[in-house]
């Protein structure tokens, strides 16, 4: 009899859960995965700066699953397809070029069986791509025989000073008698053409007279010159203090630089300086539009 009731309950539990799995599969059939998708609506392109962004309305569809997008990639040549998922209503587009004119997308939606709806397509162009640039910066290794000025003071601060790596030395343009009024300069004979340049110098640690107006000054001659720029903000009074200049670009070479002393803090009639470097400026230029 306990064997009879055994196989009676077996029996009664197996029932059971076939029918629950058949009642699930049939809850499953007849939801979301039946019908055809709508596809999406209003869709839209914003042009950006070497890309594209898609904007689309969602359908109120029970079956909308997911969209695919899909396009040509002239960069990669190939064909790619995107896919935004029912709760996305963009989708940027990385890498494209203004230079190829119109990109034409595909939008088709699709329910949870892969069920497709119709394809639409939209055609949208792309911003131009910004240029990008490589600067690489090299110190011109000068001499002492390259530099001069119109000033020296006699008795100490030697020119050769500002290239000596010791900032407890010092250039120093004439204080004593007879002093002469400003404008007083550094000067640097190149040994070779440079165009685009960049200059950095380091002011006496004590007793310091730094430049507050600065004429940033050019020549193929060493007679007549040309004035790049004039600095009259930015430039640091204090001593020890560093200053590291713009790039400066030119469109022609040069073979002499000057730095230029029109006015220091104070209004002395001289100045003085601890270190000063010149650098060759090389800029690489890539456009991904050409």
């Amino acid at each position: 009899m306990k064997r009879l009731l055994i196989y009676a309950a077996v029996a009664i539990v197996t029932i059971a859960a076939v029918s629950c799995d058949e009642n699930f599969e049939v809850i499953e059939d007849s939801g979301m995965t039946a019908g055809t998708p709508s596809p999406v609506e209003s869709i839209t392109a914003d042009s950006l700066p070497g890309q594209i962004v898609l904007h689309w309305e969602v359908p109120v569809d029970s079956n909308y699953y997911l969209l695919k997008i899909n396009y040509y990639d002239y960069l990669a040549e190939t064909e790619v397809y995107k896919v935004a998922s029912v709760y996305e209503d963009s989708l940027l587009i990385d890498e494209t070029r203004a230079k190829f004119g119109e990109y034409e997308f595909t939008f088709q939606t699709f329910n949870r069986n892969n069920e497709a709806s119709a394809a639409t397509t939209i055609k949208a162009k792309s911003g131009i791509a910004p240029a990008t640039e490589t600067i690489t910066t090299t110190k011109i290794a000068l001499t002492a025989d390259q530099l001069s000025t119109n000033n020296q003071e006699p008795s100490e601060g030697p020119i050769a000073n500002l290239l000596d790596g010791d900032i407890y030395s010092f250039f120093h343009t004439r204080w004593s008698s007879p002093q002469i009024p400003m404008p007083q300069y550094i000067q640097i004979d190149l040994n070779e053409p440079i165009d685009d340049f960049q200059f950095y110098f380091v002011n006496r640690a004590w007793s310091q007279v730094g430049a507050e107006i600065v004429e940033v000054q050019v020549s193929n001659d060493g007679e007549t010159w040309e004035t790049v720029q004039t600095i009259s903000a930015g430039l640091p009074s204090a001593g020890y203090a560093d200053y590291t200049s713009q790039i400066f670009r030119m469109d022609h070479t040069f073979t002499h630089f000057r730095y230029n002393v029109v006015q220091t803090y104070g209004s002395r009639n001289y100045f003085n300086m601890a270190e000063f470097s010149l650098y060759d400026v090389t800029i690489d230029t890539y456009d991904p539009e050409l």
